[in-house]
Formats: structure tokens, C-alpha cells, sequence
């Protein structure tokens, strides 16, 4: 029988290994993600100009209703990552059903009082008329699969916190290909299916999410994580709530400030003296390529939760203070060579999404920049999910809160309108913030308790040798 020691011992012997181990799949399903939304607009764009502004509108607003959910994922990840770290199984299992039940309620919180009062919100969104009818039907669908999305979302928190991330992989491929037909074959109208136009691509999102809501809840079962026993009793919840709340909600606050920072950026770049048409344009574009440099981020954020989670539930805080450096040190190489690869080829890449050649030198302008950016972005959002597996999102809102309130925009404001009055004194601004977050949370990193935070506080009250969480798959 493998022990923990075992295991702990094989992490430290090839601890590169463990990491690109964790992070591939990750890496691939983040790529199968941006796949979703590309598709989308592709199709979209197909339909008309009309639905692809709509199809953008709704899935900003989508994102926005998700938020609720990526902090339950964040409190998900922090509580079961630590629980399996301790060999505490039963734990694990009532934080798996406590998760889910969060989810679906809060999923359904959500979804009334949207679909309620829908047309105050797309009037609160200056929805043009001609575009309203379009905007409140793909709307009202979005909103249906509301309570299956946060669903997927939380169980892709529980599979990774259990190390088990070929799952979401899996689940991820299956909503890709669900929805890529559907896109074109209700969408368009292919493979002899009736083309609904825009009313097909939202029932295709619709069809895609709860397939992958029924593979995630299906592969819980047979795991044996989702059980009878994995809804506990109110005095268990009145006990175990406070923590999942604790990490759970400046998860969500981190969201909101954040991309509320961005909308004021977007504001500050429309309203610049001059060229602000040109320098959104350049934006957009820039963004399109700077979001494949994003997936390695993300995944490499996800390994260091899952790691400095166990490490801490163990109570071996050095090991994972460790371990963050490690998976930093490995995600900044990566990222620094995929970035000097892709400005090889920076200028075809504009000259492709944007044949203007004034909004091509802008988006070259604009990449030089962020891509300069992305190694200290990088350590930031790998610290950052160190400080999720811990528990301590506070200290990530804080953080990049700040960075983006106190320094991004300000900077922005003063280098793009005052000083230099053209678009490369908000692009310099961006690359400074980044600069300053990633070296205010490696100071936080390596001089803070961060470990506090965690439900075991650095403390190991087991033993070492505690055999690993193993569950019985369900016959089922």
C-alpha cells in the first residue's frame, strides 16, 4: 500500500516531473476552452455582424454571473486539496457534496432574478433596439444553463484538488466538441441539421455545458467521491461552511475587482486625444493573441493550488513554500521561451487579425508591451494559485486589487492623457502594474504567514506515514 510519506517522498525525488505531470492537462483543456470561444465568434461572425457584437455582449455577462462560482471553485480547491493532503477521505467526500450543493443553489440564485428582470439588465447595458430581440433570447438560454455551469465549474475544482486533472481534460474535450457541431450544425445549418442561426448557437452552449455537467457528475459517482456520504449532516456544515466561506468570497470580490479595472482601462483607451479608435482596435487584437500566452498561466496556476494545498494539509509548509518556487521557476522558462518564439512571428499575427496597417503597428505596439509583461504576469498568477491552495485569496485580492486600482490605472490615466497623450502610455502603464503586482506578491510569498490561512495553520497533527484518501467506485 502507498503511503503519504511514499508519495511525498516520489514528489521530492522528481518534483519537475510531478509539476509538468499536473500541468499539461490542464494546459490542454485551458487550449480546448479558448477553442469554445473562438468557435463562437467565428460562427457568429458568420451569422452577421449583429450577432457576433450580441454573442460577445452575452458572454461577458455570462462571465460576469459566473463569479459566484469561481469563488466556491477557489474555496473548493483550498478545503479538498488540504483535506486529501491530511488522509482526512470523509472530509474530502463532505466537502465534495457541500461544494456541489453551494453551487447548484447559488446557480439558481442567480438565475431568477436575471431572468426576471432581464430587460432592466440589457438596458443597463445600452443594448441598441435593433439588437435587443437577439440579445434577450441568447440571454434568457445562458441563463437556463446557469445552475449546470457552476456545476461544471465546481467539479472541475474537486477533480483537480484531487490531483485526478485528466477529468476535466475529458469533460472540457466533450463540451468542445458538443458545442463546435451544434455551432455549425444549428448554427449554420450543416450536417443536415436546421440552421437556427442565432438561436442555434445558444442552444448549442446550452447542450454543451449540461453534457459536460452529466460526465463530471457521472465520473464523481463512479470515483466513489459523490456518495450518500458525501452529504453531511447540519452540524458538519455549520462547522465546515466558515472555512469554504472564508476562502471562497475575496475569491469572488478578486474577480469583480479585477475585471472592473479592465472595463475602466477599455474607458481610458476609448477616450484617449487621439487615435482611440485605432488604439481599441489594436487592443482587441492584441488580446485575441495575448489570451494563447494566458493558458500556461492558468495551468500552471492550478498546480501550485493542488500542490501547496496537500503539502500544507499535511502540515509540511516548508515543502510547499518549496514547491511554489519550483512550479514559478518552471512556468516563467516556459512562458519566456513561448514568448520570445511567438514575437518572431508578432507582425504576421497582426497583419492576420487586423489588415488595417495602422491598427497592425498598434498591435504590435500593444504586444510589445504585455508580451514584455508576461514572465512577471506569469509568477504572479503561479503565486497567486499558491495562495489559493492555502486559502489565503485575501491576500491575492489585496494584491492584484491593488495593483490594478492603486497603480494600473492611475499610471494610465497620467502616461496615456497627460504625459504622452497617445495609447503607449496605458500600454506601458499595464506592464508596470505587472511588474509591481508580481514583486509585491513574491514579497508576500517569501516574508508573509501565508500558511495561516490553511485549515491545519502549518501545524501537522499526523503522521507522515497517514496512507492516502482512497475511495470504492461506485458498481453503478
Amino acid at each position: 500500500m502507498t503511503t503519504h510519506a511514499d508519495t511525498g517522498a516520489a514528489l521530492r525525488r522528481s518534483p519537475y516531473k510531478t509539476i509538468w505531470s499536473l500541468a499539461w492537462p490542464q494546459l490542454v483543456m485551458m487550449f480546448f476552452h479558448f477553442l469554445i470561444g473562438f468557435v463562437d465568434v467565428w460562427v457568429a461572425g458568420k451569422l452577421g455582424r449583429e450577432v457576433q457584437a450580441c454573442m460577445g455582449m452575452v458572454s461577458q455577462a455570462l462571465f460576469f454571473f459566473l463569479v459566484i462560482a469561481l469563488a466556491v471553485a477557489n474555496g473548493t480547491v483550498a478545503a479538498i486539496s488540504q483535506s486529501a493532503g491530511a488522509g482526512l477521505c470523509r472530509r474530502v467526500q463532505r466537502y465534495v457534496g457541500l461544494s456541489l450543493q453551494v453551487g447548484f443553489v447559488s446557480g439558481l440564485v442567480i438565475l431568477v432574478p436575471v431572468l426576471m428582470f432581464r430587460e432592466t439588465f440589457l438596458s443597463l447595458l445600452q443594448v441598441p433596439p435593433d439588437l435587443m430581440p437577439v440579445m434577450d433570447y441568447m440571454l434568457k438560454v445562458f441563463m437556463y444553463l446557469t445552475p449546470a455551469y457552476y456545476l461544471v465549474v465546481i467539479c472541475n475544482a474537486i477533480f483537480r484538488a484531487q490531483k485526478k486533472v485528466l477529468c476535466p481534460l475529458y469533460a472540457m474535450i466533450l463540451v468542445t466538441t458538443v458545442n463546435t457541431l451544434g455551432d455549425l450544425g444549428l448554427g449554420l445549418g450543416m450536417f443536415g441539421l436546421p440552421k437556427l442561426g442565432y438561436k442555434g448557437l445558444a442552444w448549442a452552449t446550452f447542450g454543451s455545458i449540461l453534457a459536460g455537467t452529466i460526465f463530471n457528475l457521472i465520473v464523481l459517482r463512479r470515483l466513489g467521491l459523490l456518495q450518500k456520504e458525501s452529504f453531511a449532516p447540519w452540524r458538519w456544515v455549520k462547522r465546515a461552511w466558515p472555512y469554504l466561506y472564508r476562502v471562497s468570497w475575496p475569491a469572488g470580490l478578486s474577480q469583480i475587482v479585477w475585471h472592473s479595472a479592465y472595463m475602466i482601462l477599455y474607458a481610458l483607451t476609448a477616450s484617449l486625444p487621439e487615435g482611440s479608435v485605432v488604439a481599441m482596435a489594436g487592443m482587441s487584437a492584441g488580446i485575441r493573441v495575448e489570451s494563447l500566452l494566458f493558458l500556461p498561466g492558468m495551468a500552471f496556476n492550478f498546480t501550485a493550488s493542488i500542490l501547496i494545498g496537500h503539502y500544507l494539509g499535511a502540515g509540511d509548509f516548508r515543502e510547499a513554500k518549496r514547491f511554489g518556487y519550483r512550479i514559478m521557476a518552471f512556468g516563467v522558462v516556459l512562458i519566456s521561451c513561448s514568448t520570445g518564439l511567438l514575437w518572431l512571428v508578432v507582425e504576421p499575427l497582426a497583419a492576420f487579425l487586423a489588415p488595417d496597417p495602422l491598427v497592425q503597428a498598434e498591435t504590435v505596439r500593444y504586444l510589445g508591451y504585455n508580451m514584455a509583461a508576461m514572465p512577471f504576469l506569469l509568477a504572479a498568477m503561479i503565486l497567486g494559485g499558491a495562495f489559493t491552495g492555502a486559502g489565503a485569496t485575501l491576500y491575492q485580492t489585496v494584491i492584484s486589487g491593488g495593483s490594478s486600482w492603486l497603480v494600473r490605472l492611475p499610471l494610465a490615466y497620467l502616461l496615456g492623457h497627460v504625459l504622452l497623450g497617445s495609447s503607449s502610455g496605458i500600454w506601458m502603464a499595464m506592464l508596470i502594474s505587472m511588474v509591481v503586482q508580481s514583486l509585491v506578491m513574491l514579497y508576500f510569498y517569501q516574508f508573509k504567514d501565508w500558511h495561516k490561512f490553511s485549515m491545519r495553520n502549518g501545524k501537522r497533527i499526523r503522521p507522515a506515514s497517514e496512507k492516502e484518501c482512497a475511495f470504492e467506485p461506485s458498481a453503478k
